[in-house]
């Protein structure tokens, strides 16, 4: 129980540091939106006669997307930002999985760990686990140290040791997994936050669509237009987020599940070998 405070305090200060990266991570990437959209977007170069691109009459080139971009109006920069959130926050849960991982394969590691579980060679198991290191080796390496300690236990039977054993594993995962999953909240919140974003900019496009519709006499057609690319274009930039979201969320917890599916089969394989071997 004396080492019990060191894991919680490490835990914490990790979520502390995971959650002021966050907290700059989204303002950051919204600055950066409306830099790539004013200066790049918006480059003179981009439309005709390199035309001033705010006023209502400069069009974009042919075939000139960054220029149609910008005439998608104020909403595209800030989806621009959740694009660059998903990729950022998506390389950060890269990273921090990969860390987790160890430095080996994972299913290598276990099969590893699975061999000298069965030839009973506890210390050179957990001397695999020292080698592999990151979360998965960490509650690996607290349900032997578990192990070796229920051998040597004499007021417990074998079942009481089985679950023992078990409830450390618990125990270490509760302690080593949820920090894998910080931060796909903000993407899980960007597959549905990018559709609706880019639905408002569809709205305020068709708004200035049928305003072109409204003016008397002939309609503006230059204001017709405007107004439908301006929809479009956040209709495809919003779709686009939420899709590339979906991909990376769906692609990120699966690699979380085979995570845990790794300690559990690693945890497994140790509460069998200590039942099969002890009763």
């Amino acid at each position: 129980m004396a080492n019990a405070p060191k894991p919680t305090t490490v835990k914490k200060e990790s979520s502390t540091a995971s959650n002021l990266f966050a907290t700059l991570t989204i303002p950051i990437c919204i600055i950066i939106g409306i830099c790539i959209f004013k200066f790049i977007f918006g480059d003179r170069g981009n439309f005709v006669d390199g035309g001033d691109p705010d006023l209502h009459e400069t069009m974009p080139k042919v075939g000139n997307y960054m220029g149609m971009a910008y005439k998608g109006g104020f909403i595209v920069p800030v989806l621009l930002g959740m694009f660059l959130m998903v990729i950022v926050f998506s390389i950060e849960r890269f990273i921090v999985i990969s860390k987790a991982t160890g430095k080996a394969g994972l299913d290598s590691f276990v099969k590893k760990i699975q061999s000298l579980l069965n030839s009973n060679n506890i210390e050179a198991a957990m001397a695999e686990c020292d080698k592999q290191q990151g979360s998965v080796a960490n509650v690996i390496k607290s349900g032997l140290k578990k192990y070796r300690e229920m051998e040597v236990e004499p007021n417990m039977d074998t079942d009481q040791k089985c679950l023992a054993i078990q409830k450390d594993i618990e125990e270490a995962t509760t302690l080593e997994m949820p920090m894998l999953e910080q931060n796909l909240t903000v993407i899980a919140t960007l597959v549905s936050v990018g559709t609706l974003t880019g639905l408002l900019g569809t709205v305020t496009g068709m708004i200035k669509a049928f305003g072109g519709l409204a003016n008397s006499g002939a309609p503006d057609q230059a204001a017709l237009a405007t107004g439908i690319s301006e929809a479009l274009i956040n209709t495809a930039t919003g779709i686009g987020t939420s899709t590339f979201a979906i991909i990376m969320y769906n692609i990120l917890t699966s690699k979380i599940d085979k995570l845990t599916y790794a300690i559990d089969e690693a945890g497994f394989s140790i509460i069998q070998t200590y039942a099969s071997t002890h009763k």
